[in-house]
């Protein structure tokens, strides 16, 4: 790891002039599970680290409104997961919390943070010797023909196939969850589902953020599929592993038929994926194993598998059905 330079802001808009003053090279710190993994690889290198830790307001979780949760960045994952408003009206954002991670990461990482973590693609961890377009633009993509077993089936380009690794954002994007940010131009929201950028042809430009602008705040619309509601994870260990596939899904049910359905996939694309087909094709809809696993198989449909991962279609589909059937039982 090499030297770097310490500050430590005391609000938010000290933190993005900061930031701003000390451009190219600099990052924010909050919780540091991310970017000290990634420094002591080398693969992120900063000259600055402003530590946003010491801000005030950015920590608490507001239940008070009755449109909306809203979750202050620097809340820890543990705190989060716990918070009992939030288990009650939208337990898969609980799970997709508690099932990321072992209870020490939880107690340090902040839901801000983890929004913005980082692929676990092995060639873009690996070193220079591995090619990686997300890591050194225009180097090509050693996962296209390399090993590829955990890389993403959807929103892949011939440029990068990493998987976006995160739980917490899947969860979000399923139930039209937005993040309040500040940065040099200004305030602004921005839906999760739009936060992170599919690779395309510049992989290394992985949200919408730009350079300075700082999620402040995370606002949840509470809406009645929050209740009956799961985040189902499938991965190589029981012990908080990486999701091989994992499925947001929430149900609004009133008599035999479907009113709402959020569905969104974890482990099989490269960003926080919400299969907008399969929801409405449950709509008004008996919910069956029969229509689950259409839906399902709906959400799959565009999948483009590569030469070790083409189980995960299965492997999702099964995801998704019994995610659907998880989330009807708590109706």
């Amino acid at each position: 790891m090499r030297d770097f330079t310490y500050l430590r802001p005391r609000s938010t808009d000290e933190a993005v002039q900061l930031l701003a003053r000390h451009q190219p090279g600099a990052r924010y710190f909050a919780g540091g599970t991310t970017l000290y993994d990634l420094m002591k690889l080398g693969v992120e290198a900063p000259a600055t680290v402003v530590d946003i830790t010491g801000i005030d307001g950015l920590r608490g979780i507001d239940t008070s409104d009755r449109r909306e949760l809203r979750i202050g960045a620097l809340a820890p994952m543990s705190e989060v997961a716990e918070n009992a408003v939030l288990k009650a009206e939208f337990p898969a954002l609980s799970e997709s919390l508690w099932k990321a991670a072992s209870q020490q990461l939880r107690n340090m990482a902040t839901v801000g943070g983890n929004l913005l973590q980082r692929t676990r693609c092995a060639y873009f961890r690996g070193g220079p010797e591995y090619a990686c377009n997300k890591r050194t633009p225009g180097s090509g993509c050693a996962a296209l023909a390399g090993q590829n077993r955990g890389h993403a089936l959807l929103g892949g380009s011939e440029a990068c196939v990493a998987v976006y690794p995160g739980d917490w954002a899947v969860a979000l994007a399923a139930f039209d969850a937005e993040v309040d940010t500040i940065g040099p131009r200004g305030a602004r929201t921005v839906p999760v589902a739009e936060l992170h950028r599919a690779p395309g042809a510049t992989p290394h430009l992985e949200t919408v953020l730009a350079a300075g602008e700082l999620i402040v705040r995370i606002r949840v619309p509470r809406v009645p599929a929050g209740r009956a509601s799961t985040y189902h994870k499938i991965r190589d260990r029981e012990s908080y592993a990486f999701a091989l596939a994992s499925a947001a899904v929430g149900l609004q049910i009133e008599g035999n038929r479907v009113l709402d359905a959020r569905i969104a996939l974890g482990g099989v694309a490269t960003t926080p994926w919400r299969a907008g087909e399969a929801e409405r094709s449950l709509l008004g809809q008996p919910l069956t194993r029969s229509t689950a696993r259409r839906a399902a198989e709906l959400a799959f449909a565009g999948a483009k598998p590569l030469e070790h991962n083409g189980f995960k279609v299965a492997l999702g589909i099964e995801t998704v059905t019994d995610a659907l059937m998880l989330a009807k039982d708590r109706n």
